[in-house]
């Protein structure tokens, strides 16, 4: 069942959401060759551990993973598309990561994703960074009281697909506040399995809204030992943006824009 926000708590929401836009500008200015997902890490640690907030992600528990998440971010590279652990990997010219970033901050949570490239990239994975992140951009524009939020998927759809790209199936966004995964799932796409979860949007209404998109197949699968990091199944590329969107009388509110 959808928890409604009050003003005051999508207000606590904002700040917690700014702070993410603050560590995700941190780590875009960070990011270059030879910098290690791990430094990205430490970076977001001390800049959450300063503002009085504690990393969201840190110490999760998965039925899939065999160990608790280890780190404030995720960061995920190339083919990864989610949850990729923070280690001594360096980034090279012509990749790009994802980086994930969730905090709890007065006793609500923030949450949001930018894909980076590293260094000049080319051509392909260029267009599949615009894509992901105009897939959310449709969302931005499409969400307002009394929509249902397989319309707004499906104009998310639309939009990848036009570009040439897929979007993942397995993993969606999520109704976000004093918890991190709250209902309801949030998908990216529609179809018949969808609509049977299908909401309307009303004020109030926090979304964790999250496109994950892939050059090839939509398909993924777990690709480490710990069962955590989530890859494509046909190695292809595969980028991820996330904001948290309030549902407003009038429209959409970004939480996690910094705005």
């Amino acid at each position: 069942m959808e928890i409604l926000k009050s003003q005051r708590e999508v207000e606590l929401m904002r700040r917690a959401g700014g702070l993410v836009h603050r560590v995700l500008d941190a780590i875009e200015q960070a990011v270059r060759p030879g910098v290690t997902t791990g430094e990205l890490n430490a970076l977001a640690e001390r800049m959450i551990a300063a503002a009085g907030a504690t990393p969201l992600f840190k110490g999760v528990r998965s039925a899939h993973a065999k160990v608790p998440f280890p780190a404030a971010l995720c960061t995920s590279v190339n083919e990864q598309v989610v949850h990729g652990i923070p280690c001594d990997r360096s980034l090279a010219e012509g990749e790009i990561v994802s980086v994930d970033c969730g905090v709890r901050l007065d006793g609500y949570c923030g949450d949001a994703a930018r894909t980076y490239a590293v260094g000049r990239i080319a051509e392909l994975p260029r267009r599949l960074l615009a894509a992901t992140r105009g897939a959310l951009e449709v969302a931005i524009a499409e969400v307002r009281p009394g929509r249902r939020w397989s319309e707004v998927a499906a104009a998310m759809q639309a939009h990848v697909e036009a570009a040439g790209f897929t979007v993942v199936r397995e993993f969606v966004g999520h109704g976000i506040g004093r918890e991190m995964h709250e209902d309801p799932k949030v998908p990216n796409y529609a179809d018949r399995g969808t609509r049977r979860g299908d909401f309307t949007l009303r004020p109030g209404l926090v979304l964790a809204v999250e496109p994950m998109v892939n050059v090839g197949k939509a398909r993924v699968k777990y690709g480490d030992a710990v069962g955590w990091v989530v890859v494509t199944q046909d190695g292809s590329l595969s980028a991820h943006f996330e904001h948290m969107l309030a549902v407003t009388p009038t429209g959409c509110r970004v939480l996690s824009n910094g705005r």
